[in-house]
């Protein structure tokens, strides 16, 4: 994990069917966030991810809950909320945010929150995992919920 963050100590969980589930807005921001959490998954030793697309963040809640509905036993959700003009922005994190929760807690199954919510792109690309990022929020969220099982 990046910066201050606490060293988390992971256990192998081969055996675990993990899911990403990214957002189509922002691909390229989205797609260095899965390769952050596939990274994480693999980290771990597991070998089985699935990698799912939603059209937005505000689809990712019901994207997780179908997933483990059909026998997944962990996820990360991914996507960039960026803040615009109107209040769309605060309405679109607090249902993505509460959704996930939800879910997570409905299901007891461990989500990875890799949502990132910023003012601007700059804000995204320094948190996305790219080479010159100083965060990877991907990887960290896959390491996050993985942590819940150790």
């Amino acid at each position: 994990m990046a910066g201050n963050s606490p060293e988390v100590r992971i256990k192998k969980s081969l055996n675990l069917n993990a899911v990403v589930i990214s957002a189509s807005w922002h691909p390229e921001i989205c797609q260095s966030l899965v390769d952050g959490a596939v990274k994480g998954f693999k980290s771990a030793g597991i070998s089985t991810i699935q990698h799912r697309k939603v059209a937005g963040s505000f689809e990712l809640p019901l994207a997780a809950q179908l997933a483990f509905d059909s026998g997944l036993d962990i996820a990360v959700v991914v996507g960039l909320v960026l803040r615009g003009e109107t209040p769309h922005f605060d309405y679109v994190c607090q249902g993505v945010t509460s959704g996930i929760m939800q879910v997570s807690l409905s299901r007891s199954k461990p989500i990875g929150f890799g949502v990132l919510m910023c003012d601007t792109i700059e804000q995204a690309k320094a948190r996305a995992g790219f080479p010159d990022s100083f965060e990877d929020k991907g990887f960290d969220s896959a390491i996050a919920a993985l942590s819940i099982l150790s």
